[in-house]
């Protein structure tokens, strides 16, 4: 089959340019790059349908076509003009859209693919629209959807309109709506993410969770190939190294790698070894900060949301006298990452995930994949993830509590480590993941559905302040 992926946001190179780096280049990036290369693998032909720019702050993503080394025969990076040549954030991106698909269809001619997998809200509406215009089908993966960040957010009557200002939530709930309504399947990484997130109040009348047929739980995966405990060729630079970076102790340490996003809650982990003494004793903190060597330096080069969550955490530590316990790491790639996994697995070493809320959980388990204990969120996919007790659930508001997990996941690390990489080999790995997309894909190419039905007219906006108001 020919299957193409819209994921208008972000972007797309061979390199992975500052992918999980900048919010609009998160987890989705990988989650997409990873399921297109296992369903190339197994004999299909795919295209990544992205937005292209000319703008030298981003020059990796100038050019019209793009390929991955190894993939050049049937994976293609489509980049397509959409809204001018500068990056956009992808709050920014809406009013353009329309264009998008208007341009993806004229690349296409006569040659368009078999079926679209619409990826977040935006890729959702671009999808719906193609399948209105031309009766080719998808599939939506939400990844995150607008109405649980509006909750958590705190969005009341009082303060509305400078969050649609700066958020776009009735453009993003009314194309999450639309393409809920018109996929033939919606694809949840949980039956948790099902269940809930779809259930929300703004999304009654566009999708019942209960209609059977309707969605596919599909957990993401794991890139065996890297986040393995076999030694690749970084493990010996990383070993030699690290040693100098970390100290010479032997200490196992709290591994800790996300992006400087408040809601990724860096700062419960932080709180957790401010806090305990025993904890102090026991590990070493160790934070990797994609491009950030010195944190106390490099600061003033980040965007200001992450200076703050950088500045919050960086005053506790001070203030709790523990920066000799602290440690930076500013790794480049996966591969090296991984690396640093295997590394710190040796000394017994927790990987740590505190999210206030994570909608599936994949860091966690590339790092079990490596030999790391985990202790997690327990709000989320990580609940479903460990689900049999080989990683720790916490409480991610309770600094006692991920205090008490981590020192439990360290003083059990060898059996925990070893349940968990059984249980990620079994069911979590991106080819699983791909079967089990293709086998929905299958089913709606055979299915098939006629073009031109309208799109109906848009209202989220009064849905919202009507849900707004009475709440």
């Amino acid at each position: 089959m020919h299957i193409a992926f819209l994921n208008p946001q972000g972007n797309f190179d061979e390199d992975d340019s500052y992918l999980a780096e900048h919010p609009d280049f998160g987890g989705q990036l990988v989650y997409v790059k990873e399921v297109a290369q296992s369903m190339c693998r197994l004999g299909h032909k795919v295209d990544i349908i992205t937005r292209r720019m000319e703008d030298p702050d981003w020059p990796e993503f100038s050019a019209a076509l793009d390929h991955y080394a190894g993939y050049e025969e049937n994976l293609r990076i489509v980049r397509l003009d959409c809204g001018g040549p500068d990056f956009l954030n992808k709050e920014d991106l809406w009013p353009h859209l329309d264009e998008f698909v208007d341009n993806m269809l004229a690349f296409y001619g006569n040659n368009r693919p078999d079926f679209t997998t619409a990826h977040y809200a935006d890729g959702g509406y671009c999808s719906a629209r193609i399948q209105a215009l031309t009766g080719i089908d998808f599939t939506l993966t939400g990844h995150s959807l607008g109405a649980q960040k509006l909750d958590k957010l705190g969005t009341n009557s009082g303060n509305w309109p400078e969050m649609e200002a700066r958020f776009r939530f009735s453009r993003r709930i009314d194309a999450e709506r639309l393409a809920m309504t018109r996929a033939y399947r919606i694809i949840t990484s949980t039956e948790q993410e099902h269940s809930e997130q779809y259930s929300h109040p703004l999304y009654q009348g566009a999708v019942d969770v209960d209609e059977p047929g309707k969605f596919s739980v599909i957990p993401p995966g794991v890139n065996t190939r890297i986040f393995t405990t076999d030694k690749s060729e970084q493990d010996e630079r990383v070993g030699n190294e690290l040693p100098a970076r970390l100290g010479e102790n032997v200490d196992p340490f709290v591994l800790v790698s996300s992006r400087l996003d408040e809601k990724k809650n860096i700062i419960g982990v932080v709180k957790a070894f401010a806090e305990s003494e025993t904890l102090r004793q026991r590990a070493r903190l160790a934070i990797c900060i994609r491009g950030v060597d010195d944190p106390y330096r490099d600061i003033g080069h980040l965007p200001d949301t992450e200076k703050l969550v950088l500045r919050e955490f960086l005053d506790v530590i001070d203030h709790a006298n523990m920066a000799d316990r602290v440690h930076y790491l500013n790794i480049h790639s996966q591969k090296e990452l991984a690396a640093t996994y295997r590394f710190l697995a040796k000394r017994g070493s927790v990987f740590a995930l505190t999210a206030f809320y994570e909608p599936f959980g994949l860091a966690p388990i590339e790092a079990v994949a490596c030999g790391l204990a985990c202790v997690a969120t327990q709000n989320g996919g990580p609940s479903e993830i460990f689900e049999d007790g080989s990683g720790i659930l916490v409480d991610p508001f309770d600094a006692d509590a991920i205090a008490g997990g981590l020192l439990t996941a360290i003083d059990n690390h060898a059996d925990l480590s070893e349940r968990a990489r059984q249980r990620v080999l079994n069911m979590y790995t991106w080819d699983k993941t791909a079967e089990a997309y293709l086998g929905v894909i299958k089913k709606g190419v055979a299915a098939g559905r006629d073009a031109g039905a309208d799109i109906p007219a848009l209202n989220a906006e009064d849905r919202i302040t009507e849900y707004l108001g009475n709440a």
